[in-house]
């Protein structure tokens, strides 16, 4: 069975370009977001790599720390953060976590269980190790986005899926179609319509099951 919503995430221990991690250790009391990369030094990676690093005070005003994995090794990643930062314009200042034996892609179902990469790997031979997690501080996995190789990640809806994951934690609401901060939530069928209108003070009864609201402060 693959990880799935809900579950504690694995907690291991790895190399990166910024020293080795205990991973609930570095996650701390934070949400966290792992995205992880076929190979180092290939065209859309450096994108996605150059957009998160770019995204770098969007990520620290939600307390969330980010991390990346590639196959390879932490060598490669100091040399490639080079590459990434010249075509940012910023500092790439998140960890890479060097999974050079497939041990996390695995624990995280990224890869088929009996997946190896052969010597003289390509991004091709890892493309299914390109995937999204965002975790919540109980370490428990909150979203998982997956992509194909062609097509790169929208790190502006992975900022907006983070946010709509904060607004509701904890908290009877949801948040509808295309949603981003500012915009009504949707008030949790849990909760009767009197104490939607004791909550949230003025309720827009768009259909008896889909009721608007204002986000509580």
């Amino acid at each position: 069975m693959g990880l799935r919503i809900n579950d504690i995430v694995p907690n291991f221990t790895a190399d990166t370009d910024q020293g080795e991690i205990t991973f609930h250790d570095w996650i701390g009391d934070s949400w966290a977001i792992l995205f992880s990369h076929p190979k180092d030094f290939t065209p859309v990676c450096t994108t996605e790599f150059g957009a998160v690093a770019q995204l770098a005070d969007e990520w620290a005003k939600r307390n969330t720390k980010v991390i990346g994995l590639s196959v390879d090794d932490t060598e490669d990643h100091v040399k490639w953060k080079s590459d990434i930062e010249t075509y940012a314009e910023t500092k790439a200042g998140f960890p890479i976590i060097a999974d050079v034996d497939l041990a996390v892609s695995k624990q995280f179902d990224m890869l088929p269980a009996d997946a190896y990469l052969p010597d003289g790997r390509t991004a091709a031979d890892s493309a299914s190790v390109r995937s999204v997690f965002i975790i919540s501080p109980d370490k428990k996995v909150q979203l998982i986005m997956t992509y194909p190789m062609s097509v790169g990640r929208n790190f502006a809806e992975v900022l907006r899926a983070l946010d709509a994951l904060q607004a509701t934690y904890g908290v009877p609401i949801a948040t509808g179609a295309n949603w981003v901060p500012g915009q009504d939530v949707i008030v949790a069928l849990t909760v009767s319509d009197e104490e939607a209108r004791e909550k949230f003070g003025d309720v827009d009864f768009k259909l008896p099951y889909l009721r608007m609201a204002k986000r509580p402060a």
